[in-house]
């Protein structure tokens, strides 16, 4: 058994974890030791949950657009990993999903992390996910984090959620698709390119 699946087996035999595991859910991200692209989202949703596949919904549909690239490509565990802030479906709160819990991505994605050596950009998929890994270097909102996007490069690549509940945002914020997206696919061709 390799570190990645005994890391697996950890997770579902934590206590914290138990429900799930006795719903039958694994949890859900993808980790591999030749990765070089790695998306960090905020949570499963409960279809991507049951499915067993990270962003198998028309948000993971709008993020291949984004990044420019196939499912084939996205789903391709030896280029791209996926590290949801916890890899666990919520459940529902009074305006969508409940947010993911605050400790789980701290305590396990230093593990998982460190099995993947060849991560060379991090994309940060929603607030959570910055708010954790970029700390006091993010900026006062969401939206002004994006807009410095440069300022994090070569290691992160924040972005807003491609949820199409998100259509307000993208009305007020046409620069996201005219500048930041064309970057972001330059970036994403090139790490995949290198490894």
């Amino acid at each position: 058994m390799n570190k990645i699946a005994i890391i697996q087996k950890e997770i579902m035999e934590d206590p914290a974890n138990k429900a799930f595991t006795e719903l039958g859910y694994e949890p859900l991200f993808v980790a591999h030791k030749d990765a070089s692209l790695l998306i960090v989202g905020q949570a499963p949703g409960i279809k991507a949950q049951t499915a067993g596949r990270p962003w198998d919904d028309e948000s993971g549909k709008r993020l291949m657009e984004w990044l420019g690239i196939d499912e084939t490509l996205f789903r391709d565990e030896k280029k791209i990993a996926h590290l949801p802030m916890d890899f666990y479906y919520p459940g529902k709160g009074k305006s969508g999903d409940l947010p993911p819990r605050k400790d789980f991505a701290a305590r396990w994605h230093p593990k998982l992390l460190a099995q993947m050596p060849k991560i060379k950009l991090i994309i940060l998929v929603g607030q959570y996910a910055q708010k954790h890994y970029l700390g006091k270097r993010a900026k006062k909102n969401l939206t002004e984090t994006v807009r410095a996007y440069e300022e994090y490069l070569p290691d992160y690549f924040p972005l807003v959620h491609p949820s199409p509940l998100n259509f307000r945002w993208h009305g007020k914020n046409p620069w996201f698709v005219e500048e930041v997206i064309p970057v972001l696919q330059k970036e994403v061709v090139r790490i995949l390119k290198e490894a």
